[in-house]
């Protein structure tokens, strides 16, 4: 009987503890990692990785997958990626615990903020649970591709409690917020890695509302954070505009010294935010040089919509000729829109502002007619795009206006052009920003928002851009290949207790990849109708992922899924008592 399972030979092990890079070989037996160095015994099977990274499985924090993990086992697009490891949950939105005459409502809120088609999540779920832990054990039912874990949501708690009074700007009682409390020290001690909520006015239900919490007091909010400390563990999740009256960075220091848990937040370039990002940062270390433990989740590259005509956005969905076919069949549709008479008429005409937010009207406008920050993309797209690649630029060297540039660009490739518009991150015109923010233990790489966005946004591939750009391909400067592949491991792992994995050493998880990493290159995005209901889904592969490996089992070799489900759900935080090494 072979010694082992599964011998990994020959790979440069970049282990996730930020040290330098070593060939080696690496054994697994019973999911976790046995032997790290020369191994000398036989395994089942064996893969040569001579000329590859073998790296951990990367953990990704901040993903909505909360729908679709409860019918999902393949876990795309983020498990194409190397992610073995997501956490859910995030920005408030989610759909436990729920009345069931709050089915829809939270379908509505969720299809609002994070542009998951509500028909295919009303499809999908199947509603087995009603309280957190019962969605708890709905998640363990189902094996996956991916281990994932979640946090309790904002959102989601203040519509049981509130019921019917939960509007904008609704005031809980003292018992509504005890009672939020209890239930979010029940979700944490069921297995939740922590609270979720959203303070941001970008972030809105399918009806235009606000969502629950982002008026949320700071009382409340502290008060929901004590729980977590009486359960004794968890991570209190936010992103919200940073106003100054709100004093976030105040409450979050106070939150996290009392209950000696750690906070994190989106930290973003945005139009939306009162504070810059480097006023943010610098709130944020001020609290922890007074003994806070807050953490910055930063993205690594601009948080673009990917605007398509069959995209929820696109500059031209407020015009009157537009909106008049936009119910049609795509085929009646591409015609219409490829047919020149139709394009003059389109382009002759003005946006309809009528139905806009009027807090969201800046970053309409952007979408409609921001020409200098909107690019085209290609095979090739570099999502570090310059000035003279913009459709501005490109349509001013071409003697036409940006409009008429933009509208060709959709209807390349027969309709299905793409538009890439940098709305966060990229205020700069570039990314230089984010590169010594990537050598901050007070951030963590993270916002890839995988599942979400489903008809704009594409960063669950965060991972490998991380790879690929920041490493490998960036011009402009890059990063080291250990310092980021301990950021996306280790660090991502650590910041939310899941000391079993992001490191490649005995009796740690056999959560692995094999990647050619002079082969790794992401695709074009392309845009797939395979949710349940036929809803769409923007979606992007990659090259050079020789295999993925979770809790030892091959779950992908070169991007084909195996069939492999040796995933689980996580509960709660996950120790490790290092093994001595298998003889």
């Amino acid at each position: 009987m072979p010694a082992f399972d599964l011998i990994i030979r020959n790979g440069t092990i970049v282990d996730g503890t930020g040290e330098s890079r070593f060939t080696g070989d690496i054994a697994i037996k019973d999911g976790l990692i046995a032997q790290v160095g020369s191994v000398a015994g036989d395994a089942a099977e064996e893969i040569d990785a001579a000329g590859h990274l073998v790296t951990p499985g990367f953990v990704d924090i901040h993903t909505h997958y909360d729908g679709q993990a409860t019918w999902d086992q393949e876990m795309a697009p983020s498990s194409w990626h190397g992610v073995t490891t997501v956490v859910m949950g995030n920005c408030g939105v989610g759909f436990a615990p729920a009345r069931p005459d709050q089915h829809e409502w939270l379908i509505g809120l969720m299809e609002g903020v994070e542009d998951i088609p509500g028909t295919a999540l009303a499809e999908g779920m199947t509603w087995k649970w009603e309280s957190f832990p019962e969605y708890l054990d709905a998640l363990e039912e189902l094996p996956r591709t991916v281990d994932v874990a979640t946090h309790v949501p904002h959102g989601a708690v203040r519509a049981y409690v509130l019921g019917e009074r939960e509007r904008p700007g609704a005031v809980p009682t003292a018992d509504d917020i005890a009672r939020m409390a209890q239930i979010v020290e029940e979700g944490v001690r069921a297995g939740a890695l922590g609270f979720s909520t959203s303070r941001t006015v970008i972030h809105r239900d399918i009806d235009g509302e606000v969502v629950p919490g982002t008026t949320a007091t700071a009382e409340e909010l502290i008060e929901i954070g004590r729980a977590m400390g009486r359960a004794g563990h968890g991570v209190f999740e936010m992103a919200s505009d940073m106003k100054r009256e709100w004093d976030e960075f105040g409450w979050m220091g106070a939150m996290s010294r009392e209950t000696g848990l750690p906070v994190t937040f989106a930290a973003l370039q945005s139009i939306a935010k009162e504070m810059p990002l480097d006023e943010q940062i610098a709130a944020m270390r001020a609290e922890n040089d007074n003994g806070a433990n807050i953490v910055a989740q930063i993205a690594l590259r601009g948080n673009g919509i990917v605007m398509a005509w069959q995209g929820t956005v696109h500059p031209f969905r407020f015009r009157p000729s537009f909106q008049a076919i936009e119910t049609l069949p795509w085929e009646e549709q591409r015609a219409k829109l490829l047919d020149p008479e139709f394009k003059a008429q389109l382009l002759s005409e003005q946006n309809d502002m009528s139905q806009v937010n009027q807090d969201i009207l800046p970053l309409v406008m952007v979408v409609c007619g921001g020409w200098a920050m909107q690019y085209q993309m290609d095979s090739d797209f570099d999502y570090e795009p310059q000035p003279e690649e913009s459709i501005a630029a490109r349509a001013e060297a071409a003697g036409r206006t940006g409009e008429e540039y933009a509208y060709d660009l959709l209807c390349s490739d027969e309709g299905k052009g793409f538009i890439y518009l940098p709305i966060l991150n990229y205020a700069d015109g570039n990314l230089d920003f984010l590169e010594t923010l990537q050598q901050d233990s007070d951030t963590v790489n993270s916002l890839s928002d995988g599942g979400a966005h489903c008809g704009t946004i594409c960063d669950a591939a965060s991972p490998t851009f991380m790879l690929q750009h920041w490493v490998r391909d960036r011009a402009r400067g890059t990063i080291g290949l250990e310092n980021a592949i301990k950021r996306q491991c280790a660090d991502t792992a650590r910041l939310y207790g899941l000391e079993d994995r992001g490191i490649i050493a005995p009796g740690y998880l056999a959560d692995l990849n094999i990647i050619d990493f002079e082969r790794l290159k992401l695709g074009k995005p392309w845009l797939a109708f395979d949710l349940p209901a036929g809803g769409k889904r923007l979606l992007q592969k990659a090259e050079g992922y020789v295999a993925t490996i979770k809790h030892g089992a091959v779950t992908f070799r070169e991007g084909a899924w195996t069939g492999a489900t040796p995933g689980g759900l996580i509960r709660g935080p996950q120790r490790v008592e290092l093994a001595e090494a298998a003889e």
